[in-house]
């Protein structure tokens, strides 16, 4: 990668903001997770939305050099992964993003540190 991992990050956070995404959050979640370094997590209005969400990330971390990149999940789910290997970002409707609450796993492990 062209970028460091949390300049990735960053670049795919300020690109769903760029899409009007609600409530991003980056979290390092090194030495919590065995599988990313870092984790990104926005939340979208409706399926058309999370589609033009996770695709503008596609296109801004590929764009930064990342590799590998694939996309899991539907947008009429309420939940769609772009998995970049050390980054991951994570597209939300307000409903799955607050049933799933996968936050909790990442601040809960920081607070006990």
């Amino acid at each position: 990668m062209d970028k460091t991992d949390e300049a990735l990050a960053k670049t795919a956070a300020e690109a769903l903001d760029a899409k009007k995404a609600d409530n991003v959050r980056i979290y390092d979640v090194r030495g919590i997770s065995d599988v990313t370094d870092w984790t990104v997590v926005a939340t979208g209005t409706s399926a058309p939305h999370l589609k033009a969400l996770i695709r503008e990330a596609e296109g801004a971390l590929s764009e930064e050099g990342a590799e590998r990149l694939r996309i899991s999940g539907e947008p009429d789910s309420g939940w769609v992964v772009l998995d970049a290997i050390t980054v991951v970002v994570h597209v939300f409707s307000e409903e799955a993003r607050a049933y799933y609450d996968i936050e909790k796993l990442w601040t809960k492990k920081n607070e006990d540190a």
